[in-house]
């Protein structure tokens, strides 16, 4: 009898082991689910992880805790759609043929959440997407019209506008949650969970107005830059933060005032942007804004005829930091939400969690504000990558990965197979510790010239410790930037002897990758205004 005990209970217990092997072995095969956030316009430098001290950020920074952090991390092409285009099909701008904000993303190309649908994610597009045209590649989309607003935001949910209260930040959060929960739970799932924050002009939310426009930041130690070692580019480009931001919808002095203090607009949809983006509020949120806000303009009126320029430009800075790092503040709220639903549904093991935005975002160094250049601050861009599954917590890389790679990358990861026409390449053995072989260089391409900030147009290349860039169209003028002895780049030594062997090394390196992603100086042509020059 003893025997016949001892028989059935090793048979039992191997078959307990050998259900939970089996049971271990469906998990580890199964797929995994994909959530991609991207905000809009997050530099690095605002998100405490990086190190800059500028900001507390502490979700984001638990998702680096748990997966990789990349520190040189860039985009193709630093602009809000490009970028986007970009991320979809894995392709250069002058490819995929979304070169810039006005031109038409053809939705029709393939992409990589049309490839997903193919072979059985259920997919879904929430947020920014700043793309004419209904989304394709997802089962559902909620989106925002254009840029977005801020307050009681208009989005096209499934082709259809409707009109939603709220903050378009944690709207945008509710209903990437909302999704998770009711979707087709047989099914991985893939959501683009994309933020329209901190996108200009920024408007943060009302619980966290009053700590922020009662922080100081430290100012860039480049705030002040006179331009004298760069080229025409950076001396003609209009993105200077007393120069040229708006005083009503980006500083919030009421258009009243302006008019008081002989404040001229800069851009001629400075106090339409303020009217229409407060305009939104409900009378009990615009009460509360106000009763933050216009303390400190009537502190500033009271200011102004005594202020020298570097005490505006400090003033200016201070008021763009503090509405800036205020609305990243909701981003980040947004996050903890996400992942306090993954891990209590037992979702946060299986998903793939990437963080990211669409670019980098100037933040006062060069005294500028936005992005466009393939200066540093602009080209590289935030990227955290959580899963657990493969790869290990608390690591940071500073591969030269780009949003080229974003879409091959996803499809590893989903089991499905890269198409041979997307141009970037998955770092998914990269990140596992697999292979140490990466790319040397990344290749930048910007064309959106003349337009807002007159950026001009410009091609090039950052290497491990280089930087060489080619500025075109009406101008013809090269900038080589030693990342190590220069990291602020802030002289151009392109035509110094002493790099002689440099340029000539980088110019070969951006020779093979205009070749290596077939650009040539004809797309240049080809991509030029209709009425510019040839030649």
């Amino acid at each position: 009898m003893r025997l016949l005990l001892n028989s059935l209970f090793i048979f039992f217990a191997g078959a307990l082991f050998s259900g939970s092997l089996r049971a271990q072995s469906n998990m580890a095969s199964k797929r995994p689910n994909i959530v991609y956030i991207m905000s809009d316009d997050h530099g690095y430098q605002a998100i405490s992880a990086y190190g800059y001290g500028l900001n507390q950020t502490p979700h984001i920074d638990q998702l680096a805790k748990e997966g990789i952090l990349f520190t040189r991390a860039s985009v193709t092409n630093s602009l809000c759609a490009p970028s986007r285009a970009v991320l979809l099909t894995g392709k250069h701008s002058f490819i995929n043929g979304k070169i810039d904000n006005m031109a038409r993303f053809n939705w029709d190309q393939d992409n990589f959440a049309k490839r997903l649908q193919q072979n059985g994610y259920q997919t879904a597009l929430i947020g920014k997407i700043h793309m004419d045209g209904l989304p394709q590649g997802f089962d559902y989309s909620a989106v925002l019209i254009d840029q977005g607003q801020y307050y009681n935001p208009d989005f096209i949910i499934n082709g259809k506008k409707q009109q939603l209260a709220g903050y378009a930040t944690d709207l945008t959060t509710d209903m990437a949650i909302d999704w998770i929960k009711n979707r087709d739970k047989d099914k991985p799932f893939c959501l683009l969970y994309h933020q329209k924050a901190p996108h200009r002009e920024w408007l943060p939310a009302l619980r966290h107005i009053q700590a922020y426009t009662n922080m100081k930041f430290k100012e860039p130690p480049t705030l002040f830059d006179d331009y004298a070692g760069r080229g025409t580019a950076a001396k003609t480009a209009e993105m200077n933060i007393l120069k040229h931001m708006n005083w009503a919808g980006d500083n919030k002095i009421p258009p009243a005032m302006m008019d008081e203090l002989g404040l001229k607009e800069y851009m001629n949809w400075d106090k339409a942007a303020y009217n229409n983006n407060l305009g939104r509020m409900t009378a009990e949120e615009r009460a509360r804004w106000d009763s933050v806000y216009n303390p400190i303009m009537e502190k500033f009126k009271t200011d102004y005829p005594t202020m020298s320029q570097a005490d505006l430009m400090r003033w200016r800075y201070q008021r763009y930091m503090q509405d800036y790092l205020g609305t990243v503040a909701a981003v980040d709220d947004g996050v903890g939400q996400m992942m306090d639903f993954l891990k209590k549904n037992g979702l946060d093991e299986n998903t793939i969690v990437i963080y990211t935005s669409d670019q980098g975002f100037y933040m006062g160094e060069h005294g500028w504000f936005d992005k466009r250049f393939i200066y540093e601050e602009s080209l590289r861009t935030p990227l955290i990558v959580r899963y657990p599954n493969e790869i290990p917590a608390g690591q940071r890389s500073d591969a030269l990965v780009q949003n080229l790679d974003f879409a091959p990358t996803i499809l590893d990861y989903a089991g499905v197979s890269v198409p041979k026409d997307m141009q970037g390449v998955s770092f998914r053995k990269l990140v596992s510790g697999k292979n140490k072989k990466w790319r040397d260089a990344v290749y930048y391409t910007y064309y959106e010239y003349p337009s807002i900030h007159m950026a001009k147009r410009h091609y090039g290349i950052r290497s491990d410790r280089y930087k060489l860039i080619h500025f075109y169209y009406d101008v013809d003028e090269w900038e080589l930037y030693d990342l190590a002895k220069d990291p602020q780049e802030m002289k151009n030594v392109y035509a110094d002897p002493a790099y002689a062997s440099v340029r000539k090394m980088m110019h070969r390196k951006l020779n093979k990758l205009r070749k290596q992603y077939k650009d040539s100086d004809e797309n240049d042509q080809r991509f030029l205004p209709k009425n510019a020059k040839k030649g």
